[in-house]
């Protein structure tokens, strides 16, 4: 079996599968460290910063963003906003603080050598030798670091639930507390032909009155299902050309 010289960050990419471009970078990564080829580094120094960019859009408080105002911020800079946006720095403790101090040189360390080093980010003279097999490991180990850090900080944060885009599925605990104490007390559909269900809050805390169409539902709940009913009504509307799109 062979070392895997990034299980941090194959982590945090397994952990946001929908993220096209976090995926891609990280096929990019994978196939170039694989394949002994330079541009590993330039890939290491990017997936940092698509995982800094996540963070800080899950994370970061709109009335003080921590986002970088540059049309163009450098690869510290997304660092120092993730590490602000995880509120890492108001911790007083020594130890973490060196810990985030190191980091920081790690990444400018990183950032130095595929500035130096990358074939991707600028062109360099045709005939330059190529960097050998640990100049590569140490910049995806320093990346692993860096992503281990963030990412497993990022899993102790608290999120906003109004603007989170994690799944529902990642709120296993504040789901069971609302199904323990929250129930529905009456469904109906409504004379606009919608689902109408009313769930009532604990102690007499009030109520929700929830509407939903049928394609808001299968898309929440069944997508495969959701799939068909588009495909069926797709055949639906071949069959009847009379229904114009307007219409709809």
């Amino acid at each position: 079996m062979s070392l895997d010289w990034y299980p941090a960050i194959r982590e945090c990419c397994a952990y946001w599968p929908t993220a096209p471009m976090l995926q891609q970078t990280f096929e990019s990564l994978d196939k170039n460290f694989n394949e002994e080829n330079d541009a590993c580094i330039d890939c290491s120094k990017a997936i940092i910063e698509v995982i800094c960019r996540i963070i800080i859009d899950e994370l970061d408080d709109p009335t003080s963003p921590a986002k970088p105002k540059s049309t163009l911020p450098s690869f510290a800079d997304w660092v120092s906003a993730a590490i602000r946006t995880l509120k890492l720095g108001n911790n007083r403790n020594d130890a973490l603080a060196k810990l985030i101090s190191q980091h920081h040189k790690l990444t400018t360390e990183l950032g130095l050598l595929r500035n130096e080093a990358g074939p991707i980010s600028h062109g360099k003279e045709g005939f330059i030798e190529r960097l050998s097999t640990y100049h590569r490991r140490t910049a995806v180990l320093s990346a692993d670091a860096i992503v281990a850090f963030l990412h497993q900080a990022y899993l102790e944060a608290e999120l906003n639930l109004e603007r989170t885009r994690e799944p529902y599925q990642k709120f296993q605990v504040q789901n069971n507390l609302i199904d323990t104490y929250c129930t529905y007390t009456e469904a109906e559909i409504n004379e606009d032909g919608l689902l109408q269900v009313t769930v009532e809050l604990p102690d007499e805390a009030g109520q929700f009155l929830i509407n939903a169409t049928p394609s808001e539902l299968l898309f929440l709940f069944d997508r495969t299902a959701y799939i068909e009913a588009l495909n069926a009504a797709r055949s639906a509307k071949t069959l009847a050309p009379q229904v114009k799109e307007s219409d709809l």
